[in-house]
């Protein structure tokens, strides 16, 4: 539901050039969830403009940033989340370089366990939005193990994990475990629509999804064998 609801919003925001950050704070109300927008923006140094970004190169490595945010389960957890990548346009790879997690649970009780949740889960999310998928056949679950069922491995290219935390030490107790893993997919789509003006609207997001999106784009690069 988030990727699909902060997908859409985004690419909302592009239709009527907006920034889309400014964008989600004039129709949201809830005052506590432009909170961790704007933290999350402000940690990570937001560019203020509309995505996609101008002039970007049709070919080579190609940069963007994306925003979402959730307030997970309606009451349960408000997150911002900034994701900034690399899009290798020639090999579809998308490599995440950085992810900026900005959260308020209610009252704060042990900030390193909270840090710990965030990176854990950005890195859970991050791992669904570029990897994970259930395969099968006209019979069966193909993806049955480790080697067919694909997951960040140990020595992957992680980002850097940077967290913001607000505390409301008077408020009510929220749930801090799954909350930011619900966003990453969708500010990472952001963050690729941003550098190469191609939404996708299906993860995880492997280099052969990545490709022929590329190459179904208005204006893509046709490349011509060479005989």
């Amino acid at each position: 539901n988030a990727f699909a609801q902060e997908s859409f919003f985004d690419e909302i925001a592009a239709h009527v050039k907006a920034d889309p950050v400014q964008y989600r704070l004039r129709h949201i109300s809830d005052p506590r969830l432009k909170d961790v927008i704007n933290a999350a923006a402000r940690q990570a140094g937001w560019e203020t403009r509309p995505s996609p970004k101008p002039a970007a190169s049709r070919t080579g490595v190609a940069s963007g940033r994306g925003i979402a945010c959730v307030l997970y389960e309606g009451d349960n957890g408000y997150v911002g989340l900034v994701a900034e990548v690399d899009v290798n346009q020639d090999t579809g790879v998308v490599r995440a370089k950085r992810i900026v997690v900005a959260q308020d649970v209610g009252p704060i009780s042990s900030p390193d366990g909270l840090r710990n949740e965030r990176e854990g889960g950005a890195l859970q999310g991050l791992s669904r939005a570029l990897c994970e998928e259930v395969t099968w056949d006209d019979q069966k679950i193909t993806s049955v193990d480790w080697a067919t069922y694909k997951t960040l491995f140990v020595g992957s290219a992680v980002p850097a994990i940077e967290s913001v935390l607000i505390n409301h030490p008077d408020g009510e107790a929220m749930g801090a475990g799954e909350t930011a893993i619900t966003i990453v997919a969708a500010a990472v789509g952001n963050a690729i629509f941003d550098a190469t003006g191609v939404r996708l609207r299906e993860v995880p997001f492997t280099p052969e999804r990545v490709k022929a999106a590329l190459a179904a784009a208005p204006g893509a690069r046709i490349q011509t064998a060479q005989v």
